[in-house]
């Protein structure tokens, strides 16, 4: 456990990321943003970054489609409808989210699955989803 300054001197911005995971992709790489508008991810950073609190694992850049929120509603997770009183816009096809990884998973294995960017993708997702479903499902943006 870190030993945290008692004179005041870490911030709590600092604390909370010293505990941060490694911000690696699913490739090996430096995890990329996923997204800034809406702004998502654990930390409401931008990225799928993640720490041991993070029992959800929100580490899948998903670019969410209509089908892959409907999927998640029924499991009982409304990202489609606001909550401003939360700052959570709702999510529209296209929009790109931090997903749990246990859920695309279980959105993957009913044929449900959204595509996701692999270099916004935390590693951490690799202990709930292959990668070789991740790269049936890996974006490639048009040339």
């Amino acid at each position: 456990m870190a030993q945290w300054p008692t004179d005041g001197g870490l911030k709590a911005e600092d604390a909370i990321h010293a505990r941060m995971f490694p911000s690696l992709n699913v490739l090996g790489t430096p995890l990329k943003s996923c997204s800034h508008k809406p702004l998502t991810g654990w930390f409401r950073d931008g990225k799928c970054n993640t720490d041991e609190r993070d029992r959800g694992l929100h580490t899948v850049a998903a670019i969410v489609t209509d089908d892959f929120l409907q999927t998640l509603r029924a499991q009982g997770n409304d990202l489609i409808t606001p909550s401003p009183e939360n700052g959570f816009p709702g999510l529209v096809e296209g929009d790109r989210w931090c997903v749990c990884a246990a859920s695309w998973r279980e959105a993957f294995e009913n044929g449900q699955a959204c595509p996701v960017d692999l270099e916004a993708t935390h590693q951490a997702t690799l202990q709930v989803v292959p990668l070789e479903a991740l790269l049936q499902h890996a974006f490639a943006p048009e040339a």
